[in-house]
């Protein structure tokens, strides 16, 4: 393994002080401490085991009806975030209605309208802006509903946001790709602006180009549709015919696995196996793609998606439960590089046996939640 997986720098740190202007910075107030996500993960499962006992609670002795309303639904790692939550759901014996905004923001904030009017027991928020869907937001809160966020930038007193740790997700695949670089190249930037990730995912890119002032940036594109991939491997196939020579595109950052797709077939087709891809998130066949013996998918930063699915569903029962929890909670990251894994194919559930620290979150547990599973054992 190369020593610079771990992504604890001093210039990490300024850059996330310099971005202290963004929505995530200003839920926290003044006097809050910004603590590892292990200690913060570690504080929150030893606080709500404290003050919940082994007994499942009385707001939990029926079957919740859950919402789970999500700005789009594209690609592997959405459809594994999805299962994760209806997974979780499953074995506390609740109900969850999906719903898909197909990202239109309007959309989403009246399926939360619609939550609300049906009295759900509890509202999954998955990306989505606070400028479209917070007011929506607010009147479920007003009712007395729980509600759990991933991936938004909504700031509500009351509403549990948790993320991927997006700066450490991108600083880490930024890093890995500028040491392969040796600090000096040209390079492609896939992104898309209009998501909470994505932009913060963006702070640590242009900070990056700030540190590595020998990377330059040759090309920019990308969008979200309902094919991405598809879209981003054309765009990808007409850029190499713009940049036909070797040595013109030293490598690709994508920080979305849709895009990291996209790329990596185009480049394969190509036959330019000298371009390396450096991505962020990851799926089962984003793992399938890599292992491919002409793969120029480097290294990709991620979590697991269903693990997060499973997480939120936690937090959301704990809410239910009447127990405290964050305001803000963010999963620990990591780097998975292709040298790491085996010739033999394996999944998102094997990878913890070739990455250090890569495993299930023990966070948002509480002695009960054993009980209400063996309660709806079917």
């Amino acid at each position: 393994m190369k020593p610079y997986k771990v992504v604890a720098t001093a210039f990490l740190t300024a850059s996330l002080l310099l971005a202290g202007c963004t929505s995530e910075q200003d839920a926290l107030s003044s006097k809050t401490e910004t603590k590892p996500a292990s200690a913060t993960e570690s504080k929150t499962k030893e606080t709500n085991q404290a003050a919940a006992s082994s007994e499942v609670p009385e707001q939990l002795q029926k079957p919740l009806k859950i919402a789970s309303i999500n700005q789009f639904s594209i690609g592997t790692f959405s459809s594994q975030y999805i299962s994760g939550v209806k997974k979780q759901v499953e074995k506390f014996g609740g109900e969850v209605q999906i719903y898909n905004a197909d990202n239109d923001l309007s959309k989403m904030a009246a399926y939360v309208e619609t939550a609300v009017n049906q009295q759900v027991d509890g509202i999954l928020i998955d990306h989505g802006r606070a400028d479209a869907i917070a007011p929506s937001v607010k009147k479920a809160v007003e009712a007395g509903i729980p509600v759990v966020a991933f991936d938004s930038d909504i700031s509500i007193p009351g509403v549990t946001v948790i993320d991927q740790d997006d700066y450490s997700l991108s600083w880490n695949a930024l890093r890995s790709m500028a040491q392969d670089l040796n600090g000096k190249g040209e390079i492609v930037y896939v992104w898309v602006g209009g998501f909470t990730p994505m932009e913060r995912r963006n702070v640590m890119y242009e900070a990056f180009k700030k540190r590595y002032p020998s990377i330059k940036e040759i090309a920019r594109f990308g969008n979200a549709s309902q094919n991405t991939a598809l879209d981003t491997q054309s765009q990808m196939e007409a850029l190499l015919q713009k940049y036909p020579n070797k040595g013109d595109i030293d490598a690709v950052f994508a920080p979305w696995d849709e895009f990291a797709k996209g790329v990596t077939r185009a480049i394969q087709q190509a036959g330019r196996d000298e371009i390396k891809v450096y991505g962020i998130d990851l799926s089962d066949e984003d793992l399938q793609l890599m292992q491919e013996p002409n793969s120029p998918w480097t290294a990709t930063a991620a979590t697991d998606p269903a693990d997060v699915g499973k997480l939120q569903v936690r937090f959301l029962y704990q809410k239910a439960a009447g127990e405290e929890t964050p305001q803000i909670y963010s999963v620990q990251p990591h780097l998975v590089e292709k040298e790491d894994l085996p010739n033999t194919k394996v999944s998102m559930s094997e990878i913890g046996k070739y990455v250090d620290g890569w495993g299930k979150s023990d966070a948002a547990t509480s002695p009960w939640m054993e009980n209400l599973k063996k309660a709806n054992q079917k």
